[in-house]
């Protein structure tokens, strides 16, 4: 497993296509960043903000994200088989019904247009 030192600041970052498996990224704050295709297979992203974050395409199977925040992410064709949700923030998440069949999910699933999602405003 990579130890990556937890609680980093990935906001607005572009890490698409990096290869993130096995690496301890708990509490790291990935929000609004481009993530897609990116490889997190068997990575910690326990208590993560993932809000707003790019996620298409990533793997991220086997994955432990549990109370991690994927508010308003983009999910779609990510890999999340094996991957544990227990206690995450999935509301107004773009996610399939395939999907959600491969994951570990407790606590209650809220289903809310993401067009209700904004944009933070850059200066």
């Amino acid at each position: 497993m990579h130890t990556i030192r937890p609680n980093l600041d990935f906001r607005l970052v572009n890490l698409r296509g990096v290869d993130l498996s096995g690496a301890d990224l708990s509490y790291a704050d990935f929000s609004y960043a481009d993530l897609g295709n990116t490889n997190f297979s068997d990575a910690d992203l326990s208590g993560a903000n993932l809000s707003d974050a790019d996620l298409s395409g990533a793997d991220l199977s086997d994955a432990n994200l549990m109370g991690a925040n994927l508010r308003c992410a983009n999910l779609s064709g990510a890999d999340l088989s094996g991957a544990d949700l227990s206690g995450a923030d999935l509301r107004e998440t773009k996610v399939t019904s395939d999907q959600l069949m491969w994951m570990t999910l407790s606590g209650q699933i809220t289903t809310v247009q993401a067009s209700q999602c904004k944009v933070p405003e850059l200066v």
